[in-house]
């Protein structure tokens, strides 16, 4: 998920620079809403496993 936010945000960066901005600006804001969908992801699976750190 967090691999198509980023290349969403490419996207959106080389379609503004192209000053495609209403084509930019959406692809942008579908690469934040991927951002945090993943993050939320990622921190519900860290808190739920419970991870520690190991001592060897």
């Amino acid at each position: 998920m967090l691999y198509y936010a980023l290349m969403f945000l490419v996207i959106g960066l080389i379609a503004g620079a192209l000053n495609l901005v209403g084509f930019s600006t959406v692809v942008v804001q579908i690469s934040w809403i991927l951002v945090l969908a993943g993050s939320l992801v990622l921190l519900a699976i860290h808190v739920i496993m419970g991870r520690t750190t190991r001592l060897v």
